[in-house]
């Protein structure tokens, strides 16, 4: 059976995690808050340093509200399941993460400020 022209052939594959509030996260004074959410952002803010993260931010306007931002990792689904437990957010019960792999048409994404590429390439298996 001939390909499906609808399909790409080829793949970049990127790491994505979304930060999500959790229904149990537990509630702090606003001092402690503020606090949390700098040490948050540090740590954020020194893996896009390292080149770890290539891309994050927070939603707004989203019709979830306990979705609270999206990161874009140039690791694999393991390491940014170990950066993301790091988060003293996540560590305190404040947000919690789903991960995923995200397959998009090749070419498709770029990242400027990246330095060297991002995501793998790769083709759909044939089920």
């Amino acid at each position: 059976m001939p390909r499906d022209p609808n399909i790409p052939d080829a793949f970049d594959v990127y790491t994505l995690v979304l930060l999500r509030r959790p229904a149990n996260a537990p509630e702090m004074p606003d001092d402690e808050l503020d606090a949390l959410q700098a040490r948050h952002l540090a740590h954020r803010a020194e893996l896009r340093r390292q080149g770890i993260l290539v891309a994050n931010g927070p939603f707004r306007e989203q019709s979830d509200a306990t979705m609270r931002g999206l990161s874009i990792f140039a690791c694999g689904p393991d390491e940014a399941a170990r950066f993301s437990d790091a988060d003293p957010s996540v560590q305190a019960g404040r947000l919690a993460y789903d991960l995923m792999e995200w397959w998009v048409a090749a070419g498709t994404l770029a990242f400027p400020t990246a330095a060297g590429t991002i995501g793998d390439r790769r083709v759909m298996p044939d089920d």
